[in-house]
């Protein structure tokens, strides 16, 4: 699962201003829709849907809000970081500031587990963390996500 696969450098806001939840998910299907011309208020309420269900916060600053949108063909995805982290319900009551959206066909298969296990494990790694709350440019977080999902030469 290569993370250039699922996230177009356009698919990044890199300075975004939110004070809830909610807002921080508004800004992700805002920007689904923009990158992948889905419905903003169906992406909206697929995200909504699912996080009512349980916080996707995993924890240290992150989440991985996930949902099902009909109007895509594959699973895609969109990166936003905050400028202030925002109260998020995270499995270890931090509040987000680096939010990692995946969004899938309405009839696919188990990739979008595939996938979300896979940004959860390379967002688990406190360096690359780091790195993102410093980049610049939403090039530069693009970059620093593709290169961290390589795998590596042993």
């Amino acid at each position: 699962m290569n993370i250039g696969d699922l996230l177009d450098r356009g698919a990044i806001s890199a300075r975004v201003t939110a004070t809830s939840k909610r807002q921080v998910l508004k800004v992700a299907a805002d920007l689904a829709a923009r990158s992948f011309g889905v419905k903003p208020a169906a992406a909206l309420s697929a995200l909504l849907q699912r996080e009512a269900l349980g916080s996707t916060g995993v924890g240290y600053g992150v989440a991985v809000p996930h949902a099902r949108v009909a109007g895509l063909t594959r699973l895609r995805g969109v990166f936003v970081r905050l400028e202030h982290a925002v109260e998020f319900g995270a499995v270890d009551d931090r509040p987000v500031d680096l939010i990692f959206a995946l969004f899938a066909p309405p009839d696919g298969s188990g990739e979008h587990l595939r996938a979300l296990a896979r940004v959860s494990r390379i967002l688990r790694q406190a360096e690359l963390r780091e790195q993102l709350r410093k980049a610049r440019s939403a090039d530069a977080i693009h970059a620093l996500l593709v290169q961290e999902a390589r795998p590596s030469a042993a």
